[in-house]
Parts: structure tokens; sequence; C-alpha cells
């Protein structure tokens, strides 16, 4: 099993790893959170290539780092988006709004 995790990278990164769902969502959501308030960087931007796997707590997520990154006045993108959570936000009509910072 993959550890899941989220932390800084180079340049106003949040680098997302490991498995998403019930179970590492809380913890990953307050280490995200807090990431975000802590960067110095103007624009963000959530990289998800190391996702392994992913259910609908990812999406989630993302849309709370959304949330907090407007909170904190810099926009915010996402990068890579698993094919998981890609067809989600489908479903769910996300697409559009997890396209755009």
């Amino acid at each position: 099993m993959t550890e899941s995790a989220v932390r800084i990278g180079g340049a106003g990164e949040l680098l997302l790893s490991g498995v998403l769902d019930y179970r590492t969502g809380p913890d990953l959501r307050k280490q995200g959170q807090a990431l975000i308030k802590a960067s110095s960087a103007p624009a963000l931007v959530v990289d998800c290539s190391a996702v392994t796997k992913s259910s609908s707590v990812g999406l989630s997520l993302l849309l709370c780092f959304m949330r907090d990154a407007q909170a904190a006045k810099k926009p915010l993108s996402i990068r890579a988006l698993p094919e998981d959570m890609r067809e989600i936000a489908e479903v769910s009509g996300l697409t559009e709004l997890l396209a755009h910072p």
C-alpha cells in the first residue's frame, strides 16, 4: 500500500500522492490547508501525478484546497489529474471548475 501525503515541492507546488480515500482524506485535508496558508508563493499548483488511486474523497480534497487558496487570495490550478478522478469529476459536473484557476 502506498503512503498518502501532501507536501510542498518547488515554486508553489503541492505534491499530492498515494491513495485518496475516507481513511487518508481527513489528515491530507489538514496538512494541505496548513501548507496553503504557510505558502509565500503568489500562485499554487496541486500536482496529482503521484496519486495512485482516488475515490470521491480525492475530488473533495481538491475542492477544499481550491477554497483554501481562494481564502488566501492565491490562484490554484490542478496538474496531472488521474483518470479515476477525472471520471468522477465528469459525472459530478466538476470538470470545468477543476480546469480553471
